[in-house]
């Protein structure tokens, strides 16, 4: 890795785990009791919006209350001081990439959420999003057009990640891809790395365990992502 001046990292559940934020992957499916059929498909929001709804309000309230671990600090801390450009696209819908960024200064552009914001709502009759802390359950009123038409600005299964169009070009100018505390299950970001690799970067996992993807990448090291992420960053910056 003598030549690496930009660098694209994914991230997934792994790294905000240690936070006290759950997955779903882990349980076969079953996502704090529910099937992930049953809350997290757009055919889920139209046959039971109430319980969806309370699904994602009892989500949304719950991240208000973690904080970020030493992953995405470190995470922030190679973004703020790397000489080349670093783009964290994240699959995780909370907030503490953001809020680790934040603290930092790191700038917002090179943060990609491809599945959403749980601190974002969607309004299906304007197309606007707005900034949500609160719940959606009671049905309120968009504040752009005033509509009741509201939803988590969640990407579900079956509809198409956000942003993927920058991920690709961000992608073609990486001189390595890191993958941090992902499946490896979830697509099209699971194909992130065979995309790297077909365009000549350099590919690391680092992960609890080896991903259903590990085959694919260069190097691959594992632990608990606050444990291996912050070694890796303080080696990247020592270089």
């Amino acid at each position: 890795m003598a030549a690496i001046r930009n660098i694209v990292i994914l991230t997934g559940a792994g790294v905000s785990a240690e936070s006290g934020i759950d997955t779903f992957r882990d349980s076969g499916g079953v996502w704090e009791q529910h099937r992930v059929e049953d809350v997290a498909t757009p055919e889920a929001f139209a046959r039971d919006r109430d319980l969806v709804l309370r699904f994602y309000d009892m989500r949304r309230e719950a991240i208000q209350t973690r904080q970020p671990n030493a992953a995405h600090l470190a995470l922030a801390k190679l973004q703020a001081q790397w000489p080349g450009r670093v783009t964290l696209v994240t699959q995780n819908v909370d907030d503490l990439h953001d809020r680790a960024a934040a603290a930092l200064g790191v700038t917002a552009a090179d943060l990609i959420h491809m599945h959403g914001e749980h601190l974002n709502a969607w309004c299906t009759a304007c197309d606007v999003r707005s900034p949500w802390a609160g719940p959606l359950l009671d049905r309120p009123a968009c504040p752009s057009c005033g509509e009741a038409a509201l939803r988590p600005d969640i990407v579900w299964f079956g509809e198409m990640p956000y942003r993927m169009e920058e991920i690709f070009a961000a992608l073609r100018e990486a001189d390595l891809f890191v993958s941090i505390g992902t499946s490896g299950a979830v697509y099209p970001a699971a194909g992130f790395v065979r995309n790297a690799r077909d365009l000549g970067a350099a590919t690391l996992e680092l992960n609890l365990e080896p991903s259903q993807g590990s085959l694919w990448f260069d190097e691959a090291r594992h632990g608990p992502a606050t444990v291996v992420v912050p070694a890796w960053v303080e080696e990247m910056l020592a270089r």
